[in-house]
């Protein structure tokens, strides 16, 4: 059925005129503030008719209607869209397998870049060292410490603290 074979106006104010029933139900109801939305729903159709918006309307509504009809009947597009998915999963590998890439490559990195800063103590494996120092720089001197004559005390397995303060004592502090 083409734009020409139907008789705009009346099917336009019909529709309008079924709308503001509805809408005045609706008022009736749930309350004003739907009953009024309801009569802005159904002033469209009158509203696209009289300013010459319907021959528009009509053929953005063909065109998609027609999209889709094609869309299912058509080989070429179904496999177009399959295209489309193995594209989009390949995007989605390949973006994961670059966060993995580049996980890997800081955390190897850290060390080196740490062990390459002069001055600094370097940490491999959670035991604290001193850089070798540079030429005609004064020896660094470390820390002395006093050995204690009792062993530490083994932590009870229901104490939420004791590894925290294991590591504390290990390094010196409280």
């Amino acid at each position: 059925m083409s734009f020409e074979q139907i008789a705009w106006l009346p099917l336009c104010a019909g529709v309008t005129g079924v709308g503001l029933v509805l809408s005045f139900l609706t008022m009736r109801r749930r309350g004003a503030v739907a009953g009024l939305r309801g009569v802005a729903w159904s002033l469209l159709p009158i509203a696209a008719y009289l300013t010459g918006a319907l021959p528009t309307l009509w053929q953005i509504g063909s065109a998609v209607v027609g999209f889709f009809a094609g869309a299912v009947f058509s080989p070429m597009v179904w496999a177009g869209v399959a295209v489309t998915g193995l594209s989009l999963v390949l995007f989605l590998v390949t973006g994961a397998l670059r966060g993995r890439r580049r996980a890997a490559s800081t955390g190897s990195e850290a060390p080196a870049v740490a062990a390459s800063a002069p001055g600094r103590p370097v940490t491999s494996g959670g035991a604290v060292t001193q850089p070798l120092p540079q030429r005609g720089a004064a020896p660094v001197a470390k820390p002395a410490t006093k050995p204690t004559g009792k062993p530490a005390a083994k932590p009870t397995a229901d104490d939420d603290f004791s590894d925290i303060e294991d590591i504390l004592k290990r390094r010196g502090i409280g």
